[in-house]
């Protein structure tokens, strides 16, 4: 289910529409990418608009990852009480992008939803807290950007293995950290967001 949204809740905006996942809280943003000579320009947050969705607004962490094509990050979480919906974005290259629900109380326990993400495209994924993330980077390099709205917490930072989930990854032998590749399957991990 998609909805044109420059004018959700009477603010205007640059985004064009919101698009539902099949992930409860899980959306994909489309933007109206801005061009001329000189090159393009986005609108990638606007707080409003957020919270007219739905959506947390509240971020106080970014980063940025910078993969080669093959690199495959995730599936990544913080868990309680640190854990953090999580706004990803792609500004150069394009990643397949996947968030998994690990809530047992959500009618998407154990689905997941993938998004082709890229700078070309300059789509956005909200995801919200008790879900897993990860993405395959599939142009020869991409540089993702991620907003969070905890702190990063090293004795909440974890994992699901990125193969236990049933996401058909385009590779099966990906380039994969050995910290992701010792994380536990999504049936050892699925208690974790238990109540949310």
């Amino acid at each position: 289910m998609s909805s044109t949204a420059p004018n959700a809740a009477g603010i205007d905006s640059a985004f064009s529409a919101i698009e539902e996942t099949g992930i409860p809280g899980c959306v994909e943003i489309k933007t109206h990418v801005r061009g001329d000579a000189r090159g393009r320009f986005v609108k990638t947050f606007h707080a409003e608009w957020f919270k007219a969705h739905g959506l947390r607004t509240d971020f106080v962490e970014q980063y940025y990852s910078v993969s080669s094509k093959g690199v495959l990050r995730g599936l990544h979480f913080q868990k309680p009480p640190a854990h953090h919906a999580k706004l990803v974005y792609c500004v150069e290259g394009a990643v397949l992008d996947a968030a998994v629900d690990l809530r047992p109380g959500s009618p998407a326990f154990g689905r997941h939803a993938l998004r082709e993400i890229s700078a070309e495209r300059a789509n956005l994924l909200y995801i919200p807290e008790g879900l897993a993330h990860g993405f395959y980077v599939l142009s020869e390099s991409a540089t993702l950007i991620y907003a969070v709205t905890s702190v990063y917490d090293a004795a909440c930072d974890a994992g699901i293995h990125w193969n236990s989930a049933g996401i058909a990854w385009p590779d099966r032998n990906p380039t994969v950290s050995q910290r992701d590749r010792q994380f536990a399957s999504f049936e050892e991990s699925a208690g974790i967001f238990r109540g949310m």
